[in-house]
Order: C-alpha cells, then sequence, then structure tokens
C-alpha cells in the first residue's frame, strides 16, 4: 500500500522525465483512436519497444492522462487498492486516459481495468509476458480489450532507423545485430547480454518462483546456442540435467510466454504426433543469438533461418516445419488454411542445391501447391520441376513482398 501523496509524487516525476525523453522512431501497432471502448494491450519481450510505443502516444495526447511505469522501484508493495488511490488522483485531474507500462506483476489488475472501461476510460497498456494475451485474460476482460505483440525492430524498421538501403549488406548488418533499439543505438553487446540475463532472472525466476537460477540460465544458454535446431524435452533433461519432465516442460514454457523462445512443431493433422515429434527452436532477436550463444556469430544459415521466423511469427501464430523423406524449413497456416511454404538457404551450392529443392517440392506435393520461395542473402532465380515454381529471392526482396 501506497500513499496518495507519493503516488502523485511519482505520477509527476514519471512525466517529466517521459516529457524530456527522445522516443525515437515511430512504432505501428495500429490504429488506437477507435478504440474507445477497449483496453489496448501490447505484449512482447522485454526491451523490445513496448514503452517507447507506450511514451510516444502520452506525448501526443491533447488531453490529460495518466503514465505509470510499474517496473519504477518505488512502486514496490503496489497492489489493487493503490489502484483506487491512482484514480482518485485521475478524477482530480479530470483525466479519462491511463497509461499502465509493464502491468504484468500487479496483482487483479483486470479488475481496475474492467471496471474503469465500463466507466468510459480509454486504456493502454503493456507487459512482458504473453499470459497478458492469453484466453485467460479474454475471460476476465469479457472481450473488452484489443491484442498486439510487438517484437524488436523488423528489417524494414532496422533500414529506416540506421538510414540504410534494403540490400545485401544492411541484411547482414541485421543478421548480427537483431533488432533491440538500445543495442542498435549503442553497439555495446553487454546490453544485450544484461537483457537476457534480465528476461531469465526477472521475467522468468522471479515471476515463477524458481530457486535454481543457475540451472535456467544454463537451459537457456543451451536453447540460444542451437537455435534453428531440433531438439526433444526428454534428450534435453539428460543434458541440462533435470530430473522431471513436469519441470522441464515448465521452464520450456515460460521461455515461451517471456517471448525469448519459439519452439516450432513438425507438422501433422495428429495432435499428439506434433507433441511427440523433435521441435525445433528459435530465438526473439539474432542480437541474443550472436551476442549469447557459443560459437554462432559465423553460421549464417542458421542466422537466416532465425531471421526467417522471427518475420513469419510477426505475422502468424502458426507455423511448423515439414519433415517426411525430406525437410522444408516452414509451412504457414493462417485461420486453419496452408498459405505458404518457405525453404531457408544462405547460400544455394552443388552441394545442397539438391536437398533444398527436394525438401521444399515434397512439402508442395503433401500440400498440392503450385507455389513457393526459397530465402537466400542474395540470389535470385526461379526453378521448375514437375510443373511446380520454385521461386528463389533475397531475404530483402521478400521481406517487402510478405
Amino acid at each position: 500500500m501506497i500513499s496518495q501523496l507519493v503516488l502523485q509524487e511519482i505520477l509527476e516525476s514519471q512525466s517529466e522525465r517521459l516529457m524530456k525523453m527522445d522516443t525515437g522512431l515511430p512504432r505501428q501497432i495500429g490504429h488506437f483512436n477507435s478504440f474507445t471502448s477497449h483496453a489496448l494491450i501490447v505484449s512482447g519481450i522485454r526491451r523490445c519497444g513496448k514503452s517507447t510505443w507506450l511514451q510516444q502516444i502520452y506525448k501526443g495526447m491533447d488531453k490529460p492522462a495518466i503514465f505509470l511505469n510499474f517496473e519504477d522501484p518505488r512502486l514496490a508493495g503496489f497492489d489493487l487498492q493503490d489502484m483506487n488511490r491512482i484514480h482518485e488522483i485521475a478524477v482530480k485531474q479530470n483525466s479519462t486516459f491511463y497509461f499502465f507500462d509493464e502491468i504484468q506483476n500487479i496483482f487483479q489488475w483486470e479488475k481496475f481495468v474492467r471496471f474503469r472501461l465500463d466507466e468510459g476510460y480509454q486504456i493502454f497498456i503493456t507487459g512482458s509476458n504473453a499470459s497478458l494475451l492469453s484466453g485467460e485474460l479474454g475471460t476476465k476482460l469479457t472481450g473488452r480489450h484489443i491484442r498486439k505483440e510487438m517484437f524488436p525492430f523488423s528489417y524494414q524498421e532496422f533500414i529506416a532507423f540506421k538510414n540504410m538501403n534494403a540490400d545485401n549488406n544492411s541484411v547482414l548488418s541485421y543478421m548480427k545485430s537483431g533488432g533491440f533499439p538500445e543495442f542498435i543505438k549503442s553497439g555495446n553487446p553487454d546490453i544485450l547480454m544484461t537483457a537476457f540475463n534480465d528476461i531469465v532472472i526477472k521475467d522468468i525466476a522471479v515471476r515463477y518462483n524458481i530457486k535454481n537460477t543457475g540451472l535456467l540460465l544454463q537451459l537457456a544458454e543451451w536453447l540460444v546456442s542451437n537455435t534453428a535446431k531440433l531438439f526433444t524435452a526428454n534428450s534435453l533433461r539428460k543434458i541440462i540435467n533435470i530430473n522431471s519432465s513436469s519441470t522441464m516442460s515448465e521452464y520450456l514454457s515460460y521461455f515461451v510466454y517471456s517471448y525469448l523462445f519459439f519452439f516450432v512443431p513438425k507438422f501433422s493433422y495428429s495432435q499428439k504426433s506434433q507433441i511427440v515429434n523433435p521441435k525445433k527452436i528459435y530465438c526473439i532477436d539474432n542480437g541474443f543469438v550472436v551476442t549469447n550463444a557459443i560459437s554462432f556469430s559465423d553460421d549464417y544459415g542458421r542466422l537466416l533461418e532465425n531471421m526467417v521466423f522471427i518475420q513469419l511469427r510477426r505475422q502468424f501464430t502458426d507455423i511448423y516445419y515439414f519433415s517426411e523423406k525430406k525437410e522444408c524449413d516452414f509451412v504457414v497456416f493462417n485461420k486453419g488454411k496452408m498459405v505458404a511454404l518457405y525453404q531457408v538457404c544462405s547460400k544455394m551450392d552443388q552441394n545442397n542445391m539438391e536437398r533444398e529443392v527436394d525438401g521444399l517440392f515434397e512439402a508442395m506435393q503433401f500440400f498440392n501447391v503450385q507455389s513457393a520461395s526459397i530465402i537466400t542473402l542474395n540470389q535470385k532465380e526461379i526453378f521448375q520441376k514437375n510443373g511446380k515454381t520454385m521461386i528463389v529471392l533475397p531475404f530483402q526482396e521478400w521481406v517487402f513482398k510478405s
């Protein structure tokens, strides 16, 4: 519990600091003026730019508004009763707009939000946990919210921020640096190392009361070092020395909730088959991979594959890999319908061309599609096989077409 006087001082100091900050490149989440009767909830990994986006909207307001960043250490012990004290301040200021940054750790915050929505308040929320986008939240707010995700800078945002051209040089630069805004500004790898550890410790260990943080960090390091590779939970238990299969499953789910890693299943019409087959690991950002993984910086093939996955994940949630006799990297579904097949290869040559083409062709036959793409670093051509067309595109061209 915090006194109203202290809360008033915190609000004023946060607002004063925000007005002095340069909020940089505008981040696009979608139109928000029409969300008057709904809370707009933006979830994403720590340090990807959610707070900046919230600040950009707040600074553009021409009406009184309440902005509260819950990561402020002065708010330790903040609870639901303090929400009502914040509302008393809002009433005095004649404000009907709330901006809540990193709200996920406030117990039962959704009760306050739902009540104020019913009174006509407009509310913007960010958080670093995918539970903010869960079905459970939909039940608590009974359809009174719009859900969005934010990722680190896309390639398009990266070249705009760096004032670079869409060419092979900028692709290679983006491939190695990733899209975390603070790192792109400074180039200091300590920023990525610290952010990676903060996610594992603050967003996972502290949130889920995990005592053995060393084991959790070891697991995170193994996953980031094996980005774009297959794994099974059982084999990983033996490597990391976690005896309980349920504990391993919980730990892996926490990485997903925090947006640090994604685990892509093998395509199958059988859900049981998807569960028992190996999954592929992808990391939220190549900067994390290059900085925190062991011996990864020159593996262009896996870095490109991870980069392609993240670009796809911005648009789609149902993504699989295909593996029968051959393998295809990505099968993309949208609303239950297969919409695209992609193979990823940094450089196609005589050593790998047959493998890459045959893997994509087998998936095209399986799904009965006539056209699919192979994404490369800088090659461009077209292959025909048995009446099916495989279009080879450099990453930068594919991004602007996708």
